[in-house]
């Protein structure tokens, strides 16, 4: 399993709609990022959309992390059969592995029956293209319900991503999660994470932290995944809270992404 970076591993420096830095981090950057964090993987995620940048530059971009040793990885949301379609084309061109996909989108959220349908008219086009569908544990479905998707669907060349806090959003927590979904993980979202009670007690508080300093069991989660061999890739995500100014997040940001690269290195290498 190899440890990586996602472009959600540094959101503030991509740019957040209202708190834009005067100069995004661009995929390119990303790439410079791994290097120097001695990391060989990069997602690219649906807040840097590869589908926005010409065939020229994602060429560009395919030849620049090759000669920096770097694999890309290649993520979106919307899984509708034309998206996944014209996102499987990019991962064909960078040689990924898998393609991670988040089902929703803005103004799409499908059933889960049509979510199998989908997947079974996918299939195909998966296999010709040699690329495993990694569909994340994202907020609206339960586990189980992922797990089926796969189960139904054909568990060669489809998979979960599974990300460590996001089922929080459904309302399960990460050991029945990662129960139920571990057979099935392709791809793996280290996100750290601290629980608290709010100061009235009238509920709780979920925070992102750099890795090894919150709730989440790392040893324990890396096992988990492990002992079903199917999974290539660990991808560090941050939830950075941010600061009163885009500058100081930022440097935050880049500060978290550190400590945590420092944290999960002696796990891989």
């Amino acid at each position: 399993m190899q440890l990586g970076i996602s472009s959600y591993a540094y959101t503030w420096s991509v740019g957040v709609p209202g708190k834009m830095p005067a100069k995004c981090l661009s995929a390119f950057d990303l790439v410079d990022k791994a290097v120097a964090l001695g990391v060989s993987t990069v997602q690219i995620a649906d807040n840097l959309p590869l589908h926005e940048m010409s065939r020229n530059e994602l060429t560009s971009l395919r030849d620049y992390a090759k000669g920096k040793g770097v694999q890309i990885e290649v993520g979106s949301r919307g899984m509708t059969l034309e998206n996944v379609t014209r996102y499987l084309e990019i991962a064909r061109l960078f040689r990924s592995p898998i393609l991670r996909m988040v089902i929703d989108s803005k103004g799409f959220e499908p059933t889960l029956e049509k979510c199998i349908v989908t997947v079974k008219q996918l299939v195909p086009a998966l296999v010709e293209a040699g690329v495993q569908l990694a569909i994340e544990n994202h907020d609206r479905f339960k586990a189980a319900e992922f797990a089926r998707i796969v189960a139904e669907t054909d568990q060669e060349w489809t998979g979960i991503c599974l990300d460590s806090v996001n089922s929080m959003g459904a309302g399960e927590g990460i050991a029945e999660v990662v129960k139920t979904l571990a057979p099935f993980t392709i791809n793996l979202h280290l996100k750290e994470f601290n629980i608290q009670r709010v100061w009235h007690n009238m509920g709780f508080v979920v925070e992102g932290l750099p890795a090894g300093q919150g709730m989440l069991d790392i040893p324990w989660l890396l096992n988990e995944i492990r002992v079903f061999k199917r999974c290539d890739s660990a991808i560090l995500e941050l939830w950075t809270p941010p600061e009163e100014v885009i500058n100081k997040t930022i440097k935050k940001e880049e500060q978290w992404v550190q400590e945590s690269i420092r944290f999960l290195k002696p796990f891989f290498y």
